[in-house]
Formats: C-alpha cells, sequence, structure tokens
C-alpha cells in the first residue's frame, strides 16, 4: 500500500502527531464543516469528534423529527427530543434500564463519546444559521463556528441530504452564501461510522487543501463567503469529490451547491 492511501485510510492526510499521540494544529486556514445523521448520535457524532480532532471547526445535527436508539426490540426505540435531552441524561438513563444490553449493543460507548464531544443531539431544522452559538463554546470544535456559519455541510445518508436541501431552500437564502452539501452514504452501525468518520477526515483535508490555495487571492473575500471570491474553489469540489471518491468506493458521495 503506498503511503498516500495508507495516510487516507488512517485518516493522517496533513496532520501531525503530537508527543502524547494526539494531532496538533499545523495552523492556518480552516474549513468550517457540520454533520448530519439522522439523530445526531452515531455518524454524526463520530465524523464531528474526527473532524474536532483535527482542528477544524464543525458542529453537528440530526434531522430526524426525534432521536431514535435501538431498544430491547425493533418495535421498541428509546425515544427522546432534539435540544432538550443530554447526552449525559440518555447514558445515565439507558444505563439504568439495562446496563448489559446497551454495554452490548455499544450504545453506553457511544452515547460515553458524544457526551465528551457536546451537551446533546440538535435538529438541523431548528438551527439558526448566522446566529452566534455562544452557548456551545464547550463543544469540541466549536472554537471558528461561533458565529453560525460553515462552509461545507456533510450528510450521512441520502435521506438526510434530502432532508437539508429541502430546508435551505425553503429557507430562501436570506444570506446569499454558498455552501457545499455533500452526501456521504455511512450504514448507520458503530464499525461503518468510524470508517465513514476517517473518510470525511480525508475529504476535509482535501477540500481545505484547495480552499487554503484559492483564498489566496481575496482572503477577506473568500472569508466574506462572497461567491465571486468562492467561485475557483467551487469549481473545483466536483474534482476534489471524484478522487476522493477513488480512494473510498465503498463510501458513495452525492454533491450539490446550496446557499444560506
Amino acid at each position: 500500500m503506498s503511503q498516500l492511501a495508507s495516510d487516507a485510510i488512517n485518516g493522517a492526510a496533513g496532520q501531525q502527531l503530537g508527543s502524547n499521540g494526539t494531532q496538533t494544529d499545523p495552523g492556518g486556514f480552516k474549513l468550517k464543516f457540520c454533520t448530519v445523521c439522522a439523530s445526531n448520535n452515531n455518524r454524526s457524532m463520530e465524523s464531528h469528534l474526527r473532524l474536532a480532532a483535527a482542528n477544524y471547526p464543525v458542529i453537528s445535527f440530526g434531522t430526524g423529527s426525534l432521536v431514535r436508539l435501538p431498544g430491547p426490540s425493533i418495535t421498541q426505540p428509546n425515544v427522546y427530543q432534539f435540544n432538550k435531552t443530554s447526552y449525559d441524561s440518555m447514558y445515565k438513563e439507558l444505563e439504568a434500564k439495562d446496563p448489559r444490553l446497551y454495554r452490548a449493543n455499544g450504545i453506553l460507548n457511544m452515547l460515553d463519546r458524544n457526551r465528551n464531544v457536546k451537551w446533546g443531539p440538535e435538529r438541523w431544522q431548528d438551527w439558526r444559521v448566522g446566529v452566534p452559538r455562544l452557548e456551545h463554546g464547550s463543544d469540541r470544535g466549536s472554537e471558528g463556528v461561533e458565529g453560525g456559519i460553515v462552509d461545507v455541510v456533510i450528510t450521512c445518508e441520502e435521506r438526510c441530504w434530502d432532508a437539508v436541501i429541502d430546508d435551505l431552500l425553503s429557507r430562501g437564502s436570506p444570506l446569499n452564501r454558498p455552501v457545499h452539501v455533500i452526501n456521504v452514504d455511512i450504514k448507520d452501525n458503530h464499525e461503518e461510522a468510524l470508517i465513514g468518520g476517517r473518510g470525511i477526515l480525508d475529504l476535509a483535508d482535501s477540500l481545505n487543501k484547495a480552499a487554503a490555495e484559492e483564498r489566496g487571492l481575496n482572503p477577506s473575500g473568500f472569508d466574506s463567503g462572497n461567491a465571486a471570491s468562492r467561485a475557483a474553489f467551487d469549481e473545483r469540489v466536483p474534482e476534489i469529490i471524484a478522487e476522493w471518491q477513488e480512494r473510498w468506493p465503498n463510501l458513495p458521495a452525492i454533491w450539490t451547491l446550496a446557499w444560506f
């Protein structure tokens, strides 16, 4: 295996490791990301953590009407409300209900990871784009997205991609700011979420490298979201995704340019 392929599979492209094995921030320009799945628990949170650990500004959401986690049977899911239920309270409730079951199916491990990333699951449709996220200062990856704006939205399932696009269209583009919406199709289980998280980090690295190159021509215009200043980067995104897809053939991707 080539070094490039090895780096991509391990999600290490362009990243440096500190003496304790954690990634150090090389500095420089960083695109702002948002990850999205149905319940903001498994796939979007694994990707949120990966991107935050690589020093990318990142937020995450779910598109479902309610947060649904596996229960004792397929007809008995555990159901929670977005924006009102913390990962910690979910963890404690399920640990009290049946610790053996929820440890065996990985739910407790997932919630333990999540509660160390941010407070609780957020719903995409409730996100007020462009409104400062002052109450999220302790979230992993919050530095850089305090203003409530991102450059790239990455969904983890096509129905979530559809929901995001439909919602953006219904909002009517009040900010007139371009945003790339990419779907990376990831099966909703813990093992595939880990693989998908590595793939999304590799994609983020490739997008960020190109954005940094194009931003150099007009940094202030690029940072303000000016469409003309971002046009050269926007035009490169389909080719970047195509090259990434060759490295990650088991993570089917689709893309569109949308507007905030």
